[in-house]
């Protein structure tokens, strides 16, 4: 009898620090501060967003969130007025903010003003939330670099910051968490492709 209680003890125990462990939804931020300096950005599913800036040098733990609407404590199952977006630690002395704007429009369908690939409506649209003149200026010589080299308009607009709110646990690094199902869920969406079809290789 004393060891099953013992047994269930140490079973509570080891679940409470799973679970203190597994929330970063609050404890996310931290990670941004080890950074000098954050961009952020709205690409669609914000799962790829932060998959594809997560692999650059001097890019630290990125965040998927919430920003651009109205809406206080927003979710996932109601973020109305919301853009799903990542906010992107990273370090200027390695990466300059105007070199991840390039990559982010290379990473974009830019021309799509419904949502981006399988993801339709406002809350999938691109956007880029600078924070200061400076990230203003290089987000404007990126977009205007981007048109350029597509000769079509880009339809992705340019915001201030607004208050970024952090999404739900599950869905920060889901792609390291569920690489299956995220694998498959890019793959179905025709990410990819579509990049690769506006931007060539």
């Amino acid at each position: 009898m004393l060891r099953s209680l013992l047994f269930i003890g140490f079973a509570i125990l080891l679940s409470a620090a799973t679970l203190r462990a597994d929330k970063p939804a609050e404890d996310a931020s931290a990670e941004v501060y080890i950074y000098s300096a954050a961009a952020i950005v709205a690409g669609g599913c914000f799962w790829c967003v932060e998959s594809d800036f997560e692999k650059l040098k001097g890019v630290g733990d990125v965040v998927s969130g919430y920003t651009g609407g109205d809406l206080q404590n927003p979710t996932y199952r109601n973020h109305k007025g919301h853009i799903e977006a990542a906010r992107i630690p990273f370090d200027p002395s390695i990466i300059s903010y105007r070199e991840l704007m390039d990559y982010f429009f290379r990473h974009i369908d830019p021309l799509d003003d419904g949502g981006q690939f399988c993801d339709r409506g406002y809350a999938y649209t691109t956007a880029i939330f600078y924070q200061g003149d400076e990230q203003k200026r290089d987000a404007e010589a990126a977009k205007a670099a981007a048109k350029a080299e597509l000769g079509q308009p880009v339809v992705t607009p340019l915001r201030p910051a607004a208050k970024f709110w952090i999404a739900e646990d599950y869905h920060q690094d889901y792609y390291k968490k569920n690489p299956v199902r995220y694998k498959f869920y890019r793959q179905s969406c025709g990410r990819d492709r579509r990049v690769k079809a506006v931007w060539g290789k």
